[in-house]
């Protein structure tokens, strides 16, 4: 580069100096030099160097290598910033790509509900962005959420073996009513005496999501809680798999299934994979809503169930997701393809195994609801969660101290992505 510049440096000056027979053989020869097409060798021996005068003290020296800086107006203006960075927080800050899916969808509801005030220009712009105009626009929100060393559970890959113990149906994981159960501890990373835990039912078709939370894991507290869940589902239960744990794999909750002809099946031991749908809901919902701290007294436990009251109306009816459509290898290369973002509730009404009654009685359970509000409910009561965690990791400190293993240092209740 640095040569093909200094070549044009002395032969545009001899160039512009020399006759009109004489510039074919010097272009001919500046060509063969730098290989540039013809037409551009013309544009860069015309101007390089030109001298300017625009005044008697300035004169201005061309140089091609140089270019104007763009003036055109951008398409998305602080007004679309504003309105985007806004309804990403109330979406607890997803991905772009579940967000793109609701996000004309929801910038309506939210003007309905009072919440955002934006032109009808903004609004159509808001609905024509694409996932990666979204990411770069909030690519400096971003960086102001960022975490280091967040672990701990994680979502699995899509595999689906049982062992079955009891079976009335066949399982069908395209139909609504065949869900994965499991439970997420509490105990901030100590595992003596009892603490909370969360049972987490997760729908394999829909992505519908319920939980609630026990006092421990004795098998009374997480059979009661199960048949509660049961009550919210908008579809009938069909079909049970769980893990190999005791709160599970008991007498009163297989003859449960058998009197209720519910299908009830259990993964392979030592497999966390065979029940990847509501693995993953463990970190997606339970821990990104009430993170690693230790809860273990009545006042957490109630906290944790009023928050779960307001999370599943939240997670079910506002939260996009996407499903895996196929996966395929090529060498080191894994090529993923999903369907489009679609919340469990969306899901549920587009399924024609769902009765029309009970997609009556969801519609009107989401016709008043308003995401912010619900947002703001849910960040309250993490508030109070992490000000019980906080009291109960000080309260050692002027007491006696922690025995040995005792010690916990528990996360903050809030997660940001």
């Amino acid at each position: 580069m640095k040569e093909r510049q200094a070549v044009t440096a002395v032969t545009a000056t001899r160039y512009r100096d020399a006759k009109k027979r004489e510039k074919g053989a010097i272009l001919d020869e500046f060509i063969a030099t730098t290989g540039y097409s013809r037409w551009y060798a013309r544009f860069v021996l015309r101007h390089q160097g030109r001298r300017i005068q625009v005044s008697p003290q300035k004169t201005l020296v061309a140089d091609v290598r140089e270019s104007l800086p763009r003036t055109r107006r951008p398409v998305y203006d602080q007004q679309v910033l504003v309105a985007l960075v806004k309804i990403w927080r109330i979406m607890d800050y997803i991905c772009s790509k579940r967000l793109r899916a609701v996000l004309g969808e929801m910038a309506e509801l939210l003007e309905r509900r009072g919440e955002l005030k934006c032109e009808v220009e903004t609004k159509k712009k808001l609905a024509q962005m694409s996932a990666a105009t979204i990411d770069r626009l909030l690519r400096p929100e971003r960086r102001k959420y960022e975490l280091r060393g967040r672990a701990h559970t994680r979502p699995g890959t899509l595999l689906k073996h049982q062992i079955p113990i009891r079976t009335f149906a066949q399982w069908d994981e395209q139909r609504p009513g065949f869900v994965e159960i499991d439970l997420v501890a509490h105990d901030g990373g100590v595992a003596a005496g009892d603490y909370c835990q969360t049972l987490d039912l997760t729908d394999i078709a829909t992505g519908w999501t319920e939980t609630a939370a026990v006092q421990n894991k004795a098998q009374v507290w997480v059979f009661e809680a199960l048949k509660n869940l049961r009550e919210n589902l908008p579809f009938p239960l069909l079909g049970i798999d769980s893990d190999n744990g005791g709160e599970f794999i008991n007498a009163p909750l297989k003859q449960y299934c058998d009197d209720q002809k519910i299908t009830f099946t259990r993964s392979r031991p030592y497999r966390k994979n065979d029940n990847c749908f509501v693995e993953q809901k463990n970190y997606s919902v339970v821990r990104r809503a009430v993170g690693y701290a230790r809860y273990d007294t009545g006042e957490q436990l109630q906290l944790l169930n009023e928050l779960y009251g307001h999370l599943r109306l939240y997670t079910n009816c506002f939260m996009p997701t996407m499903k895996l459509l196929s996966k395929e290898r090529n060498g080191s290369k894994v090529k993923k393809r999903y369907d489009a973002p679609q919340t469990p509730y969306q899901r549920v009404l587009a399924s024609s195994q769902v009765s029309d009654p009970q997609k009556e009685r969801l519609r009107a359970i989401y016709e008043p609801l308003n995401p912010a509000a619900l947002k703001r409910k849910i960040d309250r009561l993490q508030q109070r969660l992490t000000k019980t965690a906080s009291r109960a990791t000080r309260a050692p400190a002027r007491g006696k101290k922690l025995s040995s293993g005792a010690k916990s240092n528990p996360r903050s209740v809030t997660a940001k992505p």
